[in-house]
């Protein structure tokens, strides 16, 4: 019986599967397929047709009847090898197009054969959706890892939402699903319907795509190839040849839906925003911009972290050129752009990653190793090669299409521990019996070694507040590769320091000197970031204790430790000028505040601060070795006054700091110091420019030959209340042979300055280390 009379139940099974959309090569079935005897039959599928011709001539295709299915039998010579197809659709219109089902594969078998290993570091160029030129006939090339799908189909408006249509091929063994449509353009939106291994069909969004909706539609938007005119090669070269330990680093972190916003109370554009943005971290000193995650995301209540397109930017601040005007522009302007990266887990979105072909693909399928019950997200997989070469895919991604000059990785702890925030049962022990996720250990490990080959200089920071070993150390030596770690032990120990009524710190000085045991164990990051301004815990300005003037002094004091220790530094928005209230996600900073002195002169301080640090090498050469700090006096908790030099790489430049944790004003304050010379007060908490006292030491103080706490010089400070002084040394030129010959042994130093400050010598230095995670409290031998 001719193909053209048959009955739909008479369909041979290849042509049914067709029909009933649950094939898996519909190429089996469509487009051209040439006869031993000279002939061809070809075979078309539109649901939304009428009539379908080939091309503009006279060859009419026959429907199967009850079908939407037309054949044609014919001499080969009649067709084209790339053949068009004319339809008529209900309402008489015609439509020309190219038959997809005459294109041949375009994904390369060794894209497939690498992504299988997992080692296919952009992924994203051929899965996803590419715009393609093939045989002169422009369209887009679309890919998808569906493994457990029967069927996958690209839907749009093109085709009406139709998964009958545009059925794609699966690449045997891959468990990727590909398809090229051609004429698509540009902004087109599409999806992916896939039908599970049950017959149910679902609509996913792509997991590659480069573009969305602005929610709360969520379909994805055909991208074409960048043509932005890149002016930051400059920048690029510089940030691969420096020696990036050795160089100041100010983070401003930033969450651009809260930052400013129109005066309607819309957001602004990424394009306004990297104007005012970089007008604000050039006025203050800032090195870097953090943002938090603008990765696409349905609900701004999650602040970007539960993210369901780990290759777009978010639609709600603009178009992915935009972003790239955005991170241009900082870098025009000599400031570098980290991006907040969420490799931990991912929202339960039906419409994106979680089950995505209906079966347990990013996540694992065990609840005790796939859910995050604090969150209510969902874990990756970091066993399955396909799911690491997507996240790896996602990290270069940013970095290679949008400049970025690095990625702060979120809730690395998360991924470390099996057994993270789960009580017993409620986890599965690895294959050794351990706790650690050796998988995940794995992944990050690949994640650090790659993105720093792929592009030197570029920064990975991890977020991580345990004590688990040598995170910012190389792989080679055991290390997990960041480049440096938030110091959450820090954070915890100093803010719970500064919250308590002054005339009881005497009794917790152990809480500003226990960092220095394992300040170098680490490159570590200081941190007062949003988490620490959100959820109950108050503003940095509400966190200090006392009336209104002594939390302004105590908040500057803070500020002042912070950018003398030790670290690289990170302050969220609105703690720069004290914002009053905890940060809220959906309204924009308190601005209106600078309208008072006592905010102004915390801006101010904040600006001058991190002009001093950039300017000072002592205070930020040596960041992450012992050689670039040294205690003067860290006993003297009676009257809770710490000091202590920072020095420089050379060792020639010195900056000697004290600090005042009450408010009483400490005149003639003496502290021993190794070299003689003018000290320069560079900076008083407690000037009046800032909102203080105006206690100080008018302009520096000489030293004088008297020994004091083991030194052969000392200073005397008058040390305002609730305030630090940052002397710097102005040394004649004599003294310069007196710096490199000052013997580190002639001083309680670091050594000894450890064992004294900080805690038992014989103390684990795992407890040392957690921070805040470690409810062991040190004991103080001061």
């Amino acid at each position: 019986m001719p193909e053209s009379q048959l009955r739909y139940p008479d369909l041979p099974e290849p042509l049914l599967r067709i029909v009933e959309a649950r094939h898996h090569d519909p190429f089996e079935a469509l487009g051209r397929h040439d006869q031993a005897d000279g002939t061809s039959i070809l075979r078309v599928l539109l649901p939304r047709a009428e009539r379908v011709r080939i091309g503009k001539g006279d060859i009419e295709l026959n429907r199967i009847e009850g079908t939407d299915l037309f054949v044609w039998k014919g001499p080969a010579s009649a067709i084209e090898g790339r053949y068009q197809i004319s339809w008529y659709d209900k309402q008489g219109q015609v439509h020309l197009q190219y038959d997809p089902y005459s294109f041949e594969p375009q994904i390369p078998d060794f894209d497939l054969h690498l992504f299988g290993e997992g080692r296919h570091w952009h992924a994203y160029r051929f899965l996803g959706a590419q715009q393609r030129e093939v045989d002169g006939i422009s369209g887009f090339q679309f890919g998808v890892w569906a493994p457990g799908a029967t069927r996958v189909s690209v839907v749009g408006a093109f085709n009406n939402w139709d998964g009958r249509e545009h059925q794609m091929r699966v690449r045997a063994g891959s468990g990727v699903w590909e398809l090229f449509i051609p004429g698509l353009e540009a902004e087109t939106l599409y999806k992916f319907e896939l039908r599970s291994a049950e017959g149910v069909p679902m609509v996913k969004i792509d997991p590659y795509a480069r573009a969305f909706q602005e929610r709360p539609d969520n379909a994805c938007i055909l991208h074409s190839p960048s043509d932005f005119d890149w002016t930051d090669q400059d920048w690029l070269e510089t940030r691969a040849n420096v020696n990036w330990q050795q160089q100041p680093m100010s983070v401003y972190e930033v969450h651009l839906g809260s930052w400013r916003r129109a005066e309607d109370g819309s957001f602004l554009n990424y394009r306004e925003l990297a104007v005012q943005l970089t007008e604000h971290c050039l006025e203050m000193g800032f090195t870097h911009l953090e943002l938090l995650p603008i990765t696409e995301h349905p609900l701004d209540a999650s602040w970007g972290y539960q993210a369901t397109g780990y290759f777009a930017p978010t639609a709600r601040f603009g178009t992915p050129e935009d972003f790239r005007y955005f991170v241009n522009y900082l870098h025009e302007h000599g400031i570098g752009v980290l991006l907040d990266w969420v490799p931990a887990h991912f929202p339960r979105d039906t419409v994106a990653l979680a089950r995505f072909d209906g079966t347990a693909l990013f996540e694992h399928a065990d609840p005790r190793q796939g859910e995050h019950k604090d969150w209510g997200t969902l874990i990756f997989n970091y066993g399955r090669h396909e799911v690491k070469n997507f996240l790896l895919s996602s990290a270069l991604f940013w970095l290679d299409e949008y400049h970025l000059d690095g990625l702060r990785v979120d809730a690395v702890a998360s991924m470390l521990y099996l057994d993270y925030s789960r009580n017993d049962g409620e986890w599965i022990p690895n294959k050794y019996g351990g706790n650690e996720n050796l998988d995940a250990v794995e992944f990050l490990r690949q994640l650090n070694t790659v993105t720093h080959e792929q592009h030197p200089g570029s920064l990975m920071i991890a977020e991580e507040s345990t004590s688990w070993p040598q995170v910012s150390r190389p792989t080679y030596l055991g290390g997990l590769g960041f480049s440096m770690k938030w110091n959450m032990g820090w954070m915890h120990d100093t803010l719970s320091y500064m919250e308590k009524d002054p005339i009881y710190r005497h009794y917790h000085h152990d809480l500003l000197t226990f960092g220095l045991l394992y300040a170098f164990t680490e490159n570590f990051v200081l941190p007062f970031s949003h988490d620490e301004v959100v959820h109950g815990k108050q503003s940095m300005l509400d966190k200090m204790p006392g009336d209104a003037w002594q939390k302004f002094a105590s908040l500057r004091l803070l500020y002042t430790f912070m950018f003398t220790y030790p670290g690289k530094k990170l302050l969220f928005q609105g703690c720069e000028f004290a914002q009053g209230r905890e940060w809220n996600f959906d309204a924009e900073a308190e601005w209106t505040l600078l309208e008072r002195p006592q905010h102004q002169g915390v801006k101010q301080i904040v600006a001058d601060l991190n002009q001093l640090y950039r300017a000072e090498p002592a205070l930020h050469q040596v960041d992450f070795e012992s050689t670039g700090f040294e205690w003067i006096d860290c006993h003297d908790s009676s009257q809770s006054v710490l000091s202590y030099l920072r020095k420089s790489k050379d060792g020639k430049q010195l900056v000697a700091c004290a600090f005042n944790f009450t408010p009483v004003p400490r005149e003639n304050y003496r502290i021993g110091v190794p070299v003689e010379g003018f000290y320069r007060e560079a900076i008083n908490s407690d000037a009046e420019l800032y909102g203080g006292s105006n206690v100080g030491n008018r302009g520096g103080v000489h030293s004088e030959r008297s020994s004091w706490m083991g030194r052969p010089h000392s200073i005397p400070l008058a040390l305002p209340p609730l305030a630090g002084v940052v002397m710097v040394l102005e040394p004649s030129p004599e003294a310069d042979d007196e710096v490199a010959a000052e013997p580190s042994s002639a001083t309680p130093g670091l050594a000894e300055g450890h064992a004294a400050c900080g805690t038992t010598p014989t103390q684990d230095q795992d407890e040392a280390v957690a921070g805040a995670d470690s409810a062991t409290q040190p004991v103080s031998l001061a």
